[in-house]
């Protein structure tokens, strides 16, 4: 009998069990595939972290706290997790992410430059945006290493005494007044509460609820930069640019492993994790390269990796953090719709207190489930 089993242990669940086990309670933790592994939404050496959150003013608290977290984790591990960098939100004047960073930087008294494409390249020669383009350059911006981090948790989690399995898919689940009981290959397992954390695998787990989940294939493309001087942490922040047609985001080359781009909803492809086609094609590069020759010419060098990975979208983009209305035993966290790793360290603070508390101190309210009418059975 355990107080709690977290089923998928990715960034999030790795993360949850880590905060719940160091409460002292009795975990179980589940994993599929391997811990890390690359099949869902927790790979590929880097995430974007940010303070200037455009998307929503709630999510800036969360991202300080997520911060504050990982670098405790860090002390706590030994390990490099967070790589400070600047980061660039750049667009039309008016475009959402820029005005919503700057409007972030100004309500949350946040560090920020305004920066003409001129500007910028001065400032950050790798750099090639047109001339109408404007930026918000924030200086705390950075990436996450999400493997190392998932590590972290992970070792942290075990140290309280987590049990934390590898290559143990779930079966199914049934939760009660009492308790809930999570059936795998090995057999049955009892606790008295259950966290989802499955990624793009959590619709299927919580079918019955119908959630809006919407599983969509994603593609990164390291490539070796014509200028490597110009793309290297200290002199190339990470960005998020909206042009007219498209959204790219990217990554400072970091230990040699190249310059990092990728497409935010990329080709529109609609998938189930399972079945997803994992090979990556002409078009993807295509794709990606359109971006990389149209913002950033000196990194058109040679293709050093591409590697898929899985956005889980929700219809707003914003999260899910929850407990299930039909079972209030069991929390959610789901629907991180491309935007959610940074927030790992959280929400697995958040999770844990759901799950002991009945409650948590952050707000959360705008990742609830009453916000979907179909939410509930």
């Amino acid at each position: 009998m355990y107080d709690v089993i977290v089923v998928g242990v990715g960034g999030m669940g790795s993360a949850a069990a880590a905060h719940l086990a160091a409460r002292g309670a009795r975990v179980l933790a589940l994993e599929q595939y391997a811990i890390p592994n690359d099949r869902g939404s927790s790979h590929g050496l880097s995430r974007i972290i940010r303070l200037a959150y455009w998307e929503h003013p709630a999510y800036v608290p969360l991202v300080r706290r997520a911060y504050a977290l990982w670098r405790e984790l860090e002390i706590e591990s030994g390990e490099s997790l967070l790589v400070v960098t600047g980061s660039i939100d750049a667009g039309g004047a008016d475009s959402p992410n820029v005005a919503g960073a700057r409007a972030a930087c100004l309500t949350f008294d946040l560090r920020f430059e305004e920066l003409r494409a001129r500007e910028l390249a001065e400032r950050f020669p790798g750099y090639r945006l047109p001339a109408e383009v404007v930026s918000i350059y924030q200086p705390e911006g950075g990436f996450l290493r999400p493997e190392a981090c998932i590590d972290a948790h992970v070792a942290r989690a075990r140290r309280y005494a987590a049990d934390v399995r590898a290559s143990t898919p779930v079966l199914g689940w049934e939760a009660g007044d009492r308790g809930v009981r999570v059936r795998t290959a090995e057999g049955e397992h009892r606790a008295g509460h259950l966290v989802l954390t499955a990624g793009a695998w959590t619709g299927a787990l919580v079918r019955p609820t119908r959630l809006p989940l919407a599983p969509e294939r994603q593609v990164m493309l390291w490539t070796r930069p014509l200028r490597p001087e110009r793309f290297q942490v200290g002199v190339f922040p990470v960005f998020y640019i909206i042009a007219a047609d498209a959204a790219y985001y990217g990554f400072p080359s970091h230990e040699d492993a190249g310059f990092k781009i990728g497409l935010y909803h990329h080709l529109g492809e609609r998938v189930d994790p399972d079945t997803m086609d994992r090979t990556c094609r002409d078009e993807d590069e295509a794709a990606l390269r359109e971006g990389i020759r149209r913002f950033f010419p000196d990194a058109d060098g040679p293709t050093l990796a591409m590697k898929t990975c899985l956005f889980t979208n929700t219809p707003d983009e914003h999260f899910v953090i929850d407990t299930l209305p039909a079972a209030p035993r069991v929390a959610i966290a789901a629907g991180f719709s491309g935007h959610g790793f940074k927030f790992c360290s959280v929400v697995g603070e958040v999770l844990a207190d759901l799950t002991l508390d009945g409650g948590t101190r952050h707000d959360v309210g705008l990742f609830s489930l009453n916000r979907f009418p179909i939410a509930s059975p």
